[in-house]
This record gives structure tokens, C-alpha cells and sequence, in this order.
């Protein structure tokens, strides 16, 4: 075994409880900021809101909708832009979703309403003058920063942008700006809480006071949850799309690891990253997904495997209404819908959605269970932690040495950056202690392989198999306790809004399934949400509709 063991191993018994995993724990122990109080903030700020230009109502307006107010003069690009740079200067201060505006966004707005102009109302593209924010790990060469939310990499120059923003470029987007997210990833420490990074400070969630945003994307899915923009991206190698879309009532799609390119984003592990949407409704999500999907030579090996799944014509024509009817579709309950309260809204209301699936026309498979499930999710005993932190120090060197300008050109000069600057990084409270440990490491040995080897066989046997075994289109489940099971292997998932406790958190439905099966998820996905249409913007925000 790797000699790091035992370190790892105390690290991981610091933060474990009777939950299934860290992250689990993480998320149903939800953080509170009682000093950063939401309503007296926004009580205040309603009072200088000032009115929307546009005769389109934009909060919560889809893709689709806002497309339309453009192809009926109802609307430009630069006032859809004008109106979240209004609604990110009122509810930033105190949310602290958005880390940076991009300087160019009025250029590329106004660029976009010319475009249209002289298309003379041809379409151009779903994406075609739509404002996008970015998490601050995805490269932009532009005037905006990209640093995983460290003033470590503050300055630092990208030699390009990366592949996925290239492509939204390519759809017309508009790239608004930068987002924040939990820092590192939360690879730096597990002291960090979600939605802490030393730029930003904490992120909040805009369902309740100081309420836990999860991570890593926490500034992605509250940006969309609040109206804040029109549709985001997020990054996830385990959970960081799925939990902040399921606690900030937005849809999430993790794709099936290579189904998007990783070039230009700063990384964790290539078995495990991905770049997904998160947005408001499927439909826009999937709109996203369709413009960032692709080979790409600059990450050939895993993007020549995921491109071919990638259907002819796209996602888009997945978006069906009756997408249930003859889907099978596994329901997983243990020990996922162990992490909310029994009698709790959320347990009466999956019941509930369970009964919808099978009248929509789904055959359901109740209460089964993944093998070797509790090992899956301990990040220890599966392997996940001992590969994950080797694979961290490779890939971060290798990020950082591309650089065309940078502060640190190295996991080790990034911590001495920390210990030089205490105070900006507020190491007293979290530390270091998970980077001190990646920094030991000395590539991919014996114990890393045996680890990988292990996270494969578990997710053969476990969650391929029961998918194999029932013949099913998709496992569900409540919330997104299962976000480990899919992350160690790979596995694509949906995140869609399901509905809100008594207090007013948010809590979602997660569909999951074997790689490549992205048309199956969205059909299913898609037809539950319109089944449904429980989402519903955050209530001490809904009255900033008029803005």
C-alpha cells in the first residue's frame, strides 16, 4: 500500500460520520452563515431595483423564449445582457456567485444584435447572443482571470481558451464572466466549506439565510438559481455539477466523462473530470450540452471515446414529452434517501414523483441496491482518494507549466504561495492539509494503480451490473447521494428540481446511467420535469421580477 496511507486515512476519519461518504455528509449537514443574514439584504436592495428596459419579462425565460423576444424585436442581446449585470450588481454583494464581469460582455452583445440584424430573422443558433457564465477554472483568453477562485493564479495568462468556450464562442454566446466555486475544487482542504474560495468568500445559497450552496460550482448554480444569467457552466469530477444543481433547485447534466473536452480547464483527474451545464430547465441545458460536445485533438484520448456516443442531429431531438413511456427505471433508495428525515417533505414528495414516473408510462423497479455500495462511497476504501491526490499533482504541474504567465508554475509553488500570504488565503481557518498530502506523492505507483484497478472492479460490479441485471434505462434516486458511485466510473447524470423542504431548501431528482446513454437520460429527464414543473425561483427573489 502507498505510504500515504495512513496520513490519507486520518484525513478521511477527521470528517467521516454515520453518513455513506464525506460528501454526503457534507451535503445534508448544511452549513449556515447566521451573520450574512438574505432577507435583511435583499429587503434593503429591493427598494433601488430599477425597472427592465425590455418589454420581455427575462426572469426565468428560457432559451427558447428569449430567442423568440429577439426574433420578434422584443428584445436585444445587449438589454438580456444590461439586465444581469444589473441583477449580479444588487444580489452579488451578498450571494457571491460571480467573481468577475467580462469587460468585453457589451461588445459581444451588441456584436450579436448586428449579427441578427443582417440575418434578417434567420436563426442562428440557440446560443446566439445568450450571456453564459463561466466557473473560474474554465480558460478564457480574454481580459478575465481564471484561477479555481486562489489569488494564486491571479494574473496568470491561458495560452487559449479552453476547448468548451471556444465552442460557445462558436454558437454566438456570450461569455458574462466568471463564477466562483468552492476554491481548488475543495482539493486544498477538506476544512474549506462549499462555496468558499479566498477571491469570492463565502457563496451563498438564494433559497434561505446563509444556506449551504454546495460545491464545487456553487457560483454556477446560484448565478442561474437567482436569474443572475441565462445559463452557466460547471466542472465536476465527483458531485461538483450534481449537489449545487440539487441545492440551488437548477437542472444539472454531468456528461459521460469525454463526451467534452477538459482542454483549458484546470484539472483533478482525467478518469474523472467533466465539464457539464447548469441551468434553469433541461431544455436549456441541453441546448448547452449540443454546443460543447466533440473530439478534440487537445484531449484526444478520452474525447476520441466520448464523441462516439454522440447521436447524429444532436440532443436536442430528445427533448420528448412522452420520453417515458417504456423507459425502465430502477429505483435506489438505500442509502440515499437515508440522508433526509423519514416523514420528511422530500421522502413524501420522491414518493409521490416515483407514482408520476410509472403513470407516465415508465415500468419501475423499487428498492433495489448497488453492490459493495458503502465501499463505493467511503473515497478511502473504494481508492478515490489515494488516486485522486496523485493525479492532482500531475495534472496541476502540467496545467500550471502551459501557463504563458503565471505567479506559480507548481503544486509546491502554490502552497508556498499560501504560507507567504496567510491572510489572503485565511490559511488559519482551513489550511492546506490535502495539497501538503498531493505534494507527497510521486506519480502513479503501485498503490494508485491498485487503486484505480479497484474504483473499475467496483463500478463493474456494482452499479454496471444492477443496470445490466434489470435491463434499465436509468437508476433514480433522491437528492444526489449517489454522486460517487457515477463519478468513480464515469457514469453520466441529470440533476432536475423536485421540490422544497418545509423550510424552503431545494431538493432534486437525480437520473443516472450507464456511459453514452445521454438520450435516454434527457428523454427521461425532460419528460419528468414537464410532468412536473416544480422549480420555482427563489422566493425572497421573485419579487426582483420586474427588474
Amino acid at each position: 500500500m502507498s505510504t500515504f496511507q495512513d496520513p490519507i486515512l486520518f484525513l478521511y476519519k477527521s470528517r467521516q460520520s454515520q453518513s455513506p461518504s464525506i460528501r454526503s455528509y457534507r451535503r445534508r449537514r448544511r452549513r449556515h452563515h447566521p451573520k450574512m443574514n438574505i432577507i435583511f439584504f435583499l429587503s434593503v436592495f429591493l427598494l433601488f431595483v430599477g425597472a427592465n428596459s425590455s418589454q420581455f419579462p427575462i426572469d426565468e425565460a428560457t432559451i427558447a423564449e428569449i430567442q423568440h423576444a429577439f426574433s420578434q424585436n422584443k428584445l436585444t442581446s445587449r438589454e438580456l445582457l444590461d439586465h444581469y449585470l444589473n441583477k449580479i450588481d444588487f444580489l452579488n454583494p451578498v450571494l457571491r456567485s460571480v467573481l468577475e464581469v467580462n469587460p468585453d460582455a457589451r461588445a459581444q452583445a451588441e456584436a450579436a444584435d448586428r449579427e441578427r440584424e443582417l440575418a434578417g430573422g434567420k436563426g442562428l443558433g440557440e446560443l446566439h447572443g445568450i450571456p453564459v457564465l463561466l466557473k473560474d477554472s474554465i480558460g478564457t483568453k480574454d481580459r478575465l482571470n481564471t484561477t479555481a477562485g486562489s489569488f494564486a493564479l491571479l494574473g496568470s495568462v491561458v495560452p487559449r481558451d479552453a476547448t468548451v468556450v471556444h465552442r460557445l464562442r462558436n454558437a454566438g454566446a456570450v461569455i458574462l464572466g466568471k463564477t466562483s466555486l468552492t476554491e481548488w475544487y475543495g482539493s486544498r482542504s477538506l476544512q474549506i466549506p462549499h462555496g468558499w474560495c479566498a477571491r469570492g468568500g463565502q457563496a451563498l445559497n438564494p433559497y434561505g439565510k446563509g444556506g449551504d450552496p454546495c460545491g464545487s460550482s456553487s457560483g454556477s448554480a446560484i448565478s442561474v438559481a437567482a436569474n443572475m444569467a441565462a445559463v452557466s457552466l460547471g466542472t465536476e469530477t465527483d458531485g461538483s455539477i450534481l449537489c449545487p444543481a440539487d441545492y440551488n433547485s437548477v437542472v444539472g447534466i454531468k456528461p459521460t466523462v469525454g463526451l467534452t473536452s477538459r482542454a483549458g480547464v484546470i484539472p483533478i483527474s482525467p478518469r474523472q473530470d467533466t465539464i457539464g451545464p447548469i441551468c434553469r430547465t433541461v431544455s436549456d441545458a441541453v441546448y448547452v450540452l449540443d454546443a460543447i460536445v466533440g473530439f478534440d485533438p487537445m484531449d484526444s484520448e478520452a474525447t476520441k471515446v466520448g464523441s462516439q456516443f454522440i447521436p447524429s442531429g444532436g440532443y436536442k431531438q430528445f427533448l420528448k414529452r412522452d420520453g417515458l413511456t417504456g423507459k425502465r427505471l430502477g429505483i435506489v433508495r438505500h442509502p440515499f434517501s437515508d440522508l433526509y428525515a423519514n416523514g420528511s417533505k422530500a421522502i413524501q414528495t420522491f414518493e409521490h414523483h416515483v407514482k408520476l414516473l410509472r403513470k407516465s408510462g415508465a415500468t419501475i423497479v423499487d428498492n433495489l441496491q448497488i453492490s459493495n455500495v458503502a465501499a463505493i462511497l467511503n473515497p478511502y476504501e473504494s481508492g478515490e482518494l489515494v488516486a485522486m491526490i496523485a493525479e492532482f499533482k500531475l495534472t496541476i504541474n502540467d496545467y500550471l507549466k502551459n501557463l504563458i504567465q503565471s505567479p506559480v508554475r507548481s503544486l509546491a509553488d502554490i502552497i508556498a504561495f499560501n504560507n507567504n500570504h496567510p491572510e489572503l488565503e485565511n490559511m488559519k481557518e482551513y489550511g492546506q492539509d490535502a495539497f501538503l498530502l498531493s505534494e507527497q506523492t510521486e506519480g502513479i505507483g503501485e498503490a494508485e494503480k491498485a487503486a484505480i484497478s479497484m474504483m473499475s472492479n467496483l463500478s463493474r460490479d456494482g452499479f454496471e451490473e444492477m443496470m445490466k441485471t434489470y435491463n434499465l434505462d436509468s437508476m433514480v434516486t433522491l437528492g444526489t447521494g449517489a454522486e460517487t458511485v457515477l463519478a468513480i466510473g464515469g457514469y453520466p447524470a441529470i440533476s432536475v428540481p423536485a421540490g422544497y423542504e418545509g423550510n424552503g431548501e431545494p431538493f432534486g431528482v437525480l437520473f443516472s446511467g450507464l456511459k453514452g446513454t445521454e438520450p435516454k437520460l434527457i428523454e427521461i429527464a425532460y419528460a419528468y420535469e414537464q410532468a412536473t414543473m416544480v422549480r420555482r425561483p427563489p422566493p425572497l427573489l421573485s419579487d426582483l421580477s420586474s427588474l
